[in-house]
């Protein structure tokens, strides 16, 4: 288990797809999935958000919200938006201010090769702002599923 469950959300001020400021203070209230994935319109983040677009109704009806986080611009989130039809929110972090102290920068292997970057992960927050839950390298399949089902067993 990883050392932030049981921890508070790191700090952090970002800009959404629209241009607004979200905080860690913003999310509180709900539960909160927040994902972090390795660029838009990529084929597995591509596959990863609509898989969250098309299960939103029942994220909702768990009393939860659904944040996607990546590096990319506003600009880039607002393409990948348009082209999915994608029915929440896009984090843009360039700097890597959330996506470092939550161990989703990093070293990460792919094709044989050492590479740095965000490793696909998913953080599940209660609305006291608490990691409740954290999916370290993700594989795309099946993973919404598995977001929803500790999410009913959690609350």
């Amino acid at each position: 288990m990883s050392p932030l469950v049981g921890q508070p959300l790191p700090p952090f001020s970002l800009q959404d797809d629209q241009g607004r400021t979200v905080t860690d203070r913003d999310l509180r209230g709900a539960w909160t999935i927040l994902y972090a994935y390795p660029k838009d319109s990529t084929p597995g983040c591509t596959t990863e958000a609509c898989d969250f677009r098309d299960n939103l109704a029942r994220v909702q009806s768990l009393g939860a919200q659904v944040y996607g986080l990546s590096r990319d611009s506003l600009k880039s989130h607002q393409a990948f938006i348009a082209h999915q039809a994608l029915t929440f929110p896009l984090l843009s972090d360039p700097d890597c201010a959330l996506l470092k102290p939550l161990g989703a920068y990093g070293l990460k292997y792919a094709y044989g090769k050492e590479t740095e970057g965000i490793i696909r992960s998913t953080f599940l927050v209660d609305p006291a702002g608490i990691l409740r839950h954290i999916w370290p390298k993700v594989s795309v399949k099946g993973h919404v599923q598995d977001v929803l089902d500790t999410l009913a067993g959690l609350k």
